[in-house]
């Protein structure tokens, strides 16, 4: 990845992270997943484009889904905490959405490592084919 590229990356997953993390602020467990996916599909065909690919919603959508579910599974305390602390009044709303931010950053970054696999081994096949 470029400094330029990195840049970017940087850029589009910060905010799409303060995105989702003022999607969290709701008091109600469960309806901060709603506004990560949409947060992170919009991401994932941002960072598709600093790579020079373009990917349909429906694609974002997947890649978005897995990148979570990969956060998930490396972070599942993190997860069950930021739903539950939910329900807490006032603790709730400051540590959900900081949680919230904390994995959208990771999945972003797992997702920008993914599209820069994938943007290198298309080149290697056209350069090959």
């Amino acid at each position: 990845m470029t400094d330029s590229q990195q840049s970017k990356c940087h850029a589009i997953i910060h905010s799409h992270a303060v995105v989702c993390g003022a999607g969290n602020l709701a008091p109600i467990p469960g309806l901060g997943f709603s506004a990560d996916i949409a947060a992170m599909g919009s991401m994932c065909m941002c960072l598709a484009a600093v790579f020079g690919g373009s990917i349909t919603e429906e694609v974002a959508k997947g890649l978005a889904i897995a990148a979570l579910k990969r956060t998930l599974l490396k972070h599942p305390v993190k997860v069950a905490t930021k739903e539950f602390v939910k329900l807490i009044p006032v603790l709730g709303q400051l540590v959900a959405p900081a949680l919230s931010v904390v994995m959208i950053e990771a999945a972003g970054w797992t997702m920008a490592k993914d599209l820069e696999q994938r943007a290198a081994s298309q080149c290697e096949a056209t350069v090959v084919g």
